[in-house]
């Protein structure tokens, strides 16, 4: 169990500005993300393009914004639990007990939802034979690269998840096979050439321009894929093992189930201290909602500041907060790290 003053339901930028005002107060931050880097949207989708709306930053990449916020939470040691996905969060005596995917379990005194548009949620297969084959042969990320050692494996995709893990796994799988329903790759150029001379070696065999149509079973155990490509030919491959890696889609995802006032696939909260309907619980950036809500990151940063000095109230409610400033507040500098006398 991992004790902590508060859980942030993503990494994005929102969610690691939170993390830096709720360590400004001297509370402590355990921050979960469905994705395996942070920087949500910023990383994911647009990592290249430049962001010109940051307030004094003229302009920067989302990568650029993200690598800055990470240095700056630094000081504060929040713990990060990428590629995890927060399934549970129940009220306790003393807060929240949360617990993720994988089986990490927290106990918060309270909890931030930074989700953005919802959590990234794994493009799904489509193919014949699919629904009649264990979840445990065909899956959307890896838990234990160790499953597939000595196996037959597929994967499908051809971004950079994807030949990440043709390169990983292909000194230790039998064989694997690659999907991809492209002839160029998403990837970055090292991992391609990595994924090129692991073909070479006979250890990945390549099928490009070209989806799964039927997968085949027995009793539930996976056998095997037909393939074909756009030149209508057709392949059947021995396969054990499957990974898919079409991407990510933003859903709301398991905090639709957590009992909050949803707002279509918002949560709705108020504006003094962002505090979704159950008390303890609140929400920032582009997954809540508030009359003249505007989804700008800049804006996220706010409630951000806000919702800390909310969060310190509750946790402290027999004390005042104080509102100090990084500038001249020796209580900051110390939280910051700053030696006495350094600007």
């Amino acid at each position: 169990m991992i004790k902590t003053d508060v859980v942030i339901v993503g990494a994005g930028p929102c969610g690691l500005f939170q993390v830096f005002e709720l360590g400004l107060l001297g509370l402590s931050a355990e921050v979960v993300d469905s994705i395996r880097q942070p920087g949500g949207q910023c990383t994911e989708l647009y990592p290249d393009k430049p962001i010109y709306d940051i307030p004094g930053i003229p302009v920067c990449t989302g990568e650029e914004l993200t690598a800055n916020l990470m240095k700056q939470i630094e000081p504060f040691g929040a713990g990060m639990h990428l590629g995890d996905e927060v399934s549970v969060v129940r009220a306790q005596d003393d807060g929240f007990y949360v617990e993720t995917d994988s089986g990490k379990q927290f106990s918060a005194k309270a909890v931030v939802i930074a989700a953005g548009v919802g959590s990234f949620q794994p493009r799904a297969l489509r193919a014949k034979g699919l629904d009649e084959v264990d979840e445990d042969c065909v899956q959307y990320r890896v838990r234990d690269p160790q499953q597939y050692a000595g196996k037959n494996l597929a994967i499908l995709g051809g971004g950079d998840s994807a030949l990440d893990w043709v390169v990983e796994l292909g000194p230790i799988a039998k064989h694997i096979t690659l999907v991809h329903r492209r002839d160029e790759y998403r990837a970055v150029d090292a991992t391609v050439a990595a994924m090129r001379d692991l073909e070479a070696a006979g250890k990945v065999t390549t099928i490009e321009n070209a989806k799964v149509s039927e997968l085949q079973h027995d009793d539930g155990v996976l056998t095997g894929m037909t393939v074909g490509n756009k030149s209508k030919e057709t392949f059947q491959v021995d396969v054990e093992q499957m990974l898919v890696f079409f991407g990510l889609a933003p859903k709301l995802g398991p905090i639709a189930e957590w009992g909050l006032d949803i707002n279509r696939k918002t949560i709705n909260v108020d504006t003094e201290r962002f505090e979704t309907s159950t008390p303890g619980i609140y929400a920032i950036g582009d997954i809540n909602h508030y009359p003249g809500k505007k989804k700008l990151i800049l804006c996220g940063f706010h409630e951000a500041a806000l919702a800390a000095f909310a969060i310190k109230q509750r946790i402290e409610p027999d004390k005042k907060v104080h509102v100090q400033y990084t500038t001249t507040s020796p209580v900051m500098h110390k939280r910051l790290g700053i030696n006495e006398g350094e600007e």
